[in-house]
């Protein structure tokens, strides 16, 4: 009997004590969550920026090559038609 009292003391403090190390080991200020919320606050907003100024990228040279390409289609479209209308007599 007495190594089950024994055995149930142990159990139990342990259980008390493991239950309460958490608390100890994570126990932060009110300030130090304040400088934590600023932190990631920061560090969302680089990522955001960072974000932004890739796809500002992208679509700016998108929109060149596509410019370029279509830059380019327009003149062989017009080579085409003077080519088509060479030799031909101009309107009157």
């Amino acid at each position: 009997m007495t190594r089950n009292i024994w055995t149930g003391l142990l159990l139990a403090s342990t259980l008390t004590l493991a239950s309460a190390a958490p608390f100890y080991l994570s126990a932060q200020t009110a300030g130090q969550d304040i400088k934590n919320a600023g932190t990631d606050t920061k560090d969302a907003a680089k990522s955001t920026g960072r974000g932004v100024k890739k796809g500002t990228k992208t679509g700016y040279h998108k929109t060149k090559a596509g410019t370029k390409k279509v830059y380019h289609k327009t003149g062989h479209g017009i080579a085409k038609v003077g080519d088509k209308m060479s030799g031909k007599p101009t309107p009157q």
